[in-house]
């Protein structure tokens, strides 16, 4: 189950007690003060692991709390440290202070991390002649986990367009494929080797009139194609469900305007595909006339015009 959006409740460790204590032996008349410090509280850190493609574990586990720092003791003896919590999440997840909706850190490398709550500080004792000072408590905040997947391609279009057998003709990726709208309701992410190394593809939920607001499935994983160097529209050109090429084009752009106007203007390969089916002929060449742009026309289901739209996808990266 692919989940890309949780809030979890992080209570950093309070920091340990100072102790108020005093040496005495024979020699000594009064006592000589010699508290030791108390421990710092656990820190909470979230990780980017490489290894981790969604936040399904946080489905079930909504709060964590850091160890509490050691008290300290007599003969100047500190408490033990809380030993740090460590959060591991996918790369490419952005954490957000739920309250004030800042972003506290972007994670989008391997081994990127965040101190999301600070460990309290522990109290000092009494051996810096004077009485014992208490800990701190741990930071306490509820943050927003938000994954957005990192690919250098971003496929869009309409259901049903072919973006699922397109991204398992090209890509190691094995997406369910059906001849009905909304098979994929969840994103994926295909690797495409060359000889000079690869690239990364995401099959984001087929877009439609609207998604922008909120309708269909596509607008909860819009935000996947903001990292994204380029994006691939596919269009269905044998029309299949009835519609227009060009007014599917035309809408999937006004789609991508209206929810963000950096992810409209990342360049676009057009590819045309269906083209093995009747009518596809024709309607690319109305199609063309229409938008007056560079067309890859293929055939994602027999394989055909992929090489030279691999090709090109590689140039523009």
């Amino acid at each position: 189950m692919f989940i890309d959006r949780v809030e979890i409740h992080l209570k950093a460790g309070e920091g340990g007690k100072g102790c108020r204590s005093f040496y005495k032996d024979k020699y000594t008349r009064e006592g000589i003060p010699d508290g030791g410090d108390g421990g710092k509280g656990a820190d909470i850190v979230i990780l980017a692991d490489k290894n981790l493609y969604t936040l399904y574990d946080f489905k079930f586990k909504h709060e964590f709390r850091g160890h509490h720092g050691g008290h300290g003791s007599s003969k100047g003896k500190k408490g033990r440290e809380g030993e740090d919590i460590i959060i591991r999440v996918p790369v490419g997840t952005v954490i957000i202070d739920k309250e004030t909706g800042c972003k506290l850190r972007d994670l989008d490398t391997d081994g990127a991390t965040v101190v999301a709550a600070c460990g309290g500080k522990g109290g000092l004792g009494n051996r810096h002649k004077c009485e014992p000072v208490d800990p701190k408590q741990g930071e306490e905040r509820i943050v927003i986990l938000d994954l957005k997947l990192i690919a250098d391609i971003g496929l869009v279009g309409f259901p049903n367009a072919g973006k699922s057998t397109l991204i398992s003709a090209v890509s190691n990726a094995h997406p369910k494929i059906a001849s009905y709208p909304f098979t994929t309701k969840s994103p994926i992410l295909g690797v495409v080797k060359q000889e000079e190394g690869f690239f990364v593809i995401a099959d984001i939920p087929g877009l439609i009139e609207g998604s922008a607001q909120g309708r269909g499935l596509g607008d909860k994983f819009l935000h996947h194609i903001e990292r994204t160097r380029l994006l691939i529209h596919i269009v269905d050109m044998a029309a299949v469900d009835g519609r227009d090429p060009a007014q599917d084009y035309k809408i999937i752009n006004q789609e991508l305007k209206s929810y963000s106007h950096e992810v409209a203007l990342k360049p676009q390969i057009i590819v045309a595909n269906k083209m093995d089916l009747e009518g596809a002929k024709e309607n690319l060449e109305r199609f063309k006339k229409a938008i007056r742009k560079k067309v890859y026309p293929i055939s994602a289901l027999n394989k055909e015009g992929l090489e030279e739209l691999i090709g090109a996808i590689a140039k523009k990266i």
